[in-house]
């Protein structure tokens, strides 16, 4: 039974690991990845915060109009400068909100295209909003999939997690010439035994030696 969870545990932390290194190799640009975001969304949001400077803007011209403190007594006679800190009030608070809801929308598009289940971890993040802020955007990001990738032989878009591809079959996981263990892509040398793998002979050629 300690063998069994012990594999278990050292198989887990290699697939960890080969997702880690997979997400490095996805060189995401801020803009890029913006662009995912709805339009319509991005618009909305502009609307409110008009909307919210102008009905800032008008509160504060009428309180000034009948000697009322909109934020401060202390400001009321600097008409002037009571407008900027409202502004600047209205320009922060929307701000962070157009943060969280640009975030979420944003995990919402991005689990979609990694394959996860998007409606699940958009209803996380909304859930844990109230309590956490963004808690439940951080878990995301932690645990997100890899992008799928183009098969390295046929190019067809395979998932981070399959083993082969089902276009194809080709082997998507390649493994160390002389100790058979997983090893990524990017690996230089196998983490298990030490074999040079940008050296070391591929099993196929092996056998064709062989033969």
């Amino acid at each position: 039974m300690a063998d069994y969870s012990q594999k278990v545990t050292s198989s887990f932390n290699e697939r960890v690991r080969l997702i880690r290194l997979r997400r490095k190799k996805e060189n995401l640009r801020f803009w890029d990845e913006f662009r995912i975001i709805p339009k319509w969304l991005v618009i909305f949001v502009g609307f409110l915060y008009v909307t919210a400077m102008v009905i800032a803007i008008s509160v504060n011209h009428w309180n000034l109009r009948h000697n009322e403190a909109t934020i401060a007594p202390d400001l009321m006679d600097y008409p002037v400068l009571e407008g900027l800190v409202m502004a600047a009030a209205v320009t922060t608070v929307s701000l962070l909100m157009a943060i969280l809801i640009f975030l979420t929308a944003y995990i919402n598009r991005d689990a979609y295209r990694r394959g996860m289940n998007a409606a699940l971890w958009t209803l996380l993040t909304l859930i844990l909003i109230p309590e956490t802020l963004i808690m439940g955007h951080v878990i995301y990001f932690l645990m997100r999939e890899p992008l799928p990738y183009p098969c390295p032989q046929c190019s067809a878009s395979v998932s981070a997690r399959f083993n082969f591809c089902p276009n194809c079959k080709c082997n998507l996981q390649p493994s160390c010439p002389n100790c058979k263990r997983e090893v990524a892509e990017l690996d230089k040398f196998c983490p298990y035994c030490g074999t040079d793998l940008n050296v070391a002979p591929s099993p196929q050629a092996s056998v064709q030696g062989s033969a």
